[in-house]
């Protein structure tokens, strides 16, 4: 747990997840809350925080877990 902690927070996959999260966090932001934000009234901004640190936290620990298979096959 530890190894996939600090592989997830390396910078290299902070950096790709960062960009995922930027991109699918708009999209679902748009999706799920384009009639508050086209009016510009009643944001939800956990949601519109959540519609971001969850695609961070699925790129980041994505990319760790394939480093992590990645090594164990080179071993």
């Amino acid at each position: 747990m530890k190894s996939l902690l600090r592989i997830a927070c390396s910078a290299r996959i902070a950096h790709s997840a960062l960009r995922v999260a930027l991109v699918v966090g708009t999209v679902l932001n748009l999706v799920n809350q384009s009639g508050v934000i086209l009016v510009g009234i009643g944001i939800s901004w956990f949601h519109l925080l959540l519609n971001y640190f969850v695609p961070y936290c699925v790129a980041s620990y994505s990319a760790a877990k394939n480093e992590i298979t990645k090594r164990e096959d080179e071993d």
